[in-house]
Parts: C-alpha cells; sequence; structure tokens
C-alpha cells in the first residue's frame, strides 16, 4: 500500500495509490490515516490529471529527527569516526516541502549538499519502547532529502541552521506502511548521474534499535519522522540542478534547486 497527501487546489486530502509508475491512480480516502482507519470516499483521481499535485504526505505535527553519521563510509568521507551511540539533531517541521517543490538556498551559505535517506513515520505516541516492539509504533516509511549547508554545519557550533533551514527537508513521494526496511538501496541522482548508493542494511543502527533510541530521549508523536542516515556520496547542489532521491520498494523523490536573486 502506498499513501499519498494531495491537492488540486483546495485543502489536502489523502489518497491510496494505486496503478504502475506512470500511471498512477488517486483512490480518495476520508481523514487523516495516522488517526483514523481507511475509508475510501468513492472519487478516484490519475495522479497525471491536470490540477493533481503530490504534497508531502506527511507534516510532522511536533519534531523531526535525524541521525548523523549512520552508516560507516558517509562518516569517513566527512573526516569523521564512526558513533558508538546514535547521533541525533532536531529539525522543524517548517523545513518540510514535497515532491517538485524547489530546495531554496539561502544567501547566507554557499555550499549546500543532499543527503538520500530512508524515513520513518511514527503512527502512536511512543515513549520508551523497546528495539523488539519499536517497528509496533511506525505508522510507515517514505523518503527524505536532509539538505544541508555544509559550510554552516562546519562552522556554526550546533547544527540547527544547516540543516533546518526553510526548505531542508523534502519528503515523500508517499508513505508505505509495513514495508521491510533491513536492506533497501537509497539513492540519489543530481541531473540525471548518480552520487550516493547504498543500503539500509549498511546502517550502524537498525530501524528498530533508533525508534527505540529516541523514544528515550523523546516523545514520539503520531506523524513525527526519524532520518535513518545516508550512505556516502553526498555533493554541492546548486542552482538549477534537480536532485532524485529514491528509496527501493518505496519510490523517487525529485526536487529541483533555486537561489534567488
Amino acid at each position: 500500500m502506498r499513501i499519498a497527501r494531495f491537492t488540486t487546489g483546495q485543502d489536502p486530502r489523502y489518497a491510496v495509490v494505486e496503478g504502475e509508475p506512470g500511471a498512477e491512480e488517486l483512490v480518495v480516502i476520508s481523514g487523516d490515516p495516522i488517526y483514523t482507519p481507511i475509508q475510501p470516499t468513492g472519487e478516484r483521481r490519475r495522479l497525471d490529471d491536470d490540477g493533481v499535485r503530490l504534497l508531502a504526505p506527511v507534516i510532522p505535527r511536533s519534531k523531526i529527527i535525524g541521525v548523523g553519521r549512520n552508516y560507516a563510509d558517509h562518516a569517513q568521507e566527512m573526516g569523521n569516526e564512526v558513533p558508538t551511540a546514535p547521533l541525533l539533531f532536531l529539525k522543524p517541521n517548517t523545513s518540510v516541502i514535497g515532491p517538485d517543490d524547489p530546495i531554496v538556498l539561502p544567501d547566507w551559505t554557499e555550499h549546500v549538499e543532499h543527503e538520500a535517506e530512508l524515513a520513518v513515520v511514527i503512527g502512536k505516541v511512543t515513549k520508551d519502547v523497546s528495539p523488539e516492539r519499536a517497528l509496533d509504533h511506525v505508522f510507515g516509511f517514505t523518503v527524505a532529502n536532509d539538505v544541508t549547508a555544509r559550510d554552516v554545519q562546519r562552522s556554526d557550533l550546533q547544527w540547527t541552521r544547516a540543516k533546518g533551514f526553510d526548505g531542508s527537508c523534502p519528503i515523500g513521494p508517499w508513505i508505505v506502511p509495513g514495508l521491510d526496511v533491513d536492506d533497501l538501496a537509497v539513492t540519489a541522482r543530481v541531473n540525471g548521474e548518480t552520487k550516493q548508493d547504498g543500503r539500509t542494511s549498511q546502517m550502524i543502527f537498525d530501524t528498530a534499535y533508533l525508534v527505540s533510541y529516541v523514544s528515550e530521549a523523546f516523545t514520539l508523536l503520531p506523524g513525527d519522522v526519524i532520518l535513518t542516515g545516508t550512505p556516502a556520496g553526498v555533493s554541492p547542489i546548486v542552482d538549477r540542478d534537480v536532485v532524485e532521491v529514491e528509496v527501493e520498494s518505496i519510490g523517487v523523490l525529485r526536487n529541483p534547486v533555486l537561489r534567488r536573486g
């Protein structure tokens, strides 16, 4: 099952996505599926219909938790040691944008990079959950790009500005519940050229452990998102680039890059 959030110019709605790539159809459902059972309304829309636009499949109601250096090869390429415990940071929900929304580069940074990631969407209030039960609290999985102002990350004493600016967290194209995420390909392409090519099996801390670990520090609320880290190959993105982040069995998240002024 794939669950999308979309608009036709009015208030956002949710749908179950059916069909093969290029011929997807939206089976419109009532309410927010994180909170209410899936109930089709009887309306169907083709994804390529005029006026239909996918939105970020979730806007976290409280927080996005990022995990830094969760792939050994990425830690190495950044000149860092492999962490002995998950390295956590926060991104505000104002950083979220959806498929095909532009990543607008701030004027206070000259070096912005993509980071392809598997994202976890929480489905239940979660506190101090064990790794064995952690995935029972997950609503589903989506694709994220943890866009990072690398020069500011290096110059600031903490990562909030570098990773939390508006538009720094593209998410989409939809959420896939019940997915086995132990060994999925995670890739990024810039203007069609592959830059990142890793697998979730290379993560230092797996998804269940991350949910458990994060829940020890923060009460996770339905709709909260955990970014599970990025493989090696991060590279700069500049004005007019097109970034595609893909996670196997979920889909492709595409965003153009724009620098105003």
